[in-house]
């Protein structure tokens, strides 16, 4: 069965992207749910219409994303935390925390949803990688230096 996505869904595709699905995954799961449309014809030539629409206002915030990419590019954060003489912190290092540490030495406002850690958070003092997706084409990386206060 073919469908249009109405919004993002991980791991299957983006908003409007038209997809083939099986049959009860689109009847019984994304359908109820309003995550998809069933693709008619007249959905199809409404979607060609929006895509042309869009395309135009997503060059503009994927180089936007490109933007703020350039400057966060090989940025090393460092992270003050409170923790214990062997290095272990009280708490945890996660991605609201790494997105709050770039608005207070950057100034650029990231969504901590965009942050991605390699683990779901950081429970020691020392240097980790940490990416952020800015857009679905535009990801970077930069270094985390968690130190102890």
């Amino acid at each position: 069965m073919e469908v249009i996505l109405t919004q993002d869904i991980t791991g299957l595709g983006y908003k409007n992207d038209l997809l083939k699905v099986k049959d009860g995954y689109a009847r019984n799961y994304l359908i109820p749910q309003g995550m998809a449309i069933i693709a008619t014809n007249s959905g199809k030539k409404q979607l060609e219409e929006m895509k042309k629409q869009q395309a135009f206002k997503e060059e503009k915030v994927r180089k936007e994303a490109e933007t703020v990419a350039e400057v966060l590019d090989g940025l090393e954060l460092k992270v003050g935390v409170k923790a214990g003489t062997t290095g272990k912190i009280f708490g945890s290092v996660n991605n609201i925390v790494v997105a709050n540490a770039i608005q207070e030495q950057k100034n650029i406002e990231i969504d901590r949803k965009s942050v991605l850690l390699d683990d779901d958070h950081i429970k020691e003092v020392g240097k980790y990688k940490a990416r952020i997706k800015l857009h679905k084409d535009v990801e970077v990386e930069i270094d985390l230096d968690v130190v102890a206060e």
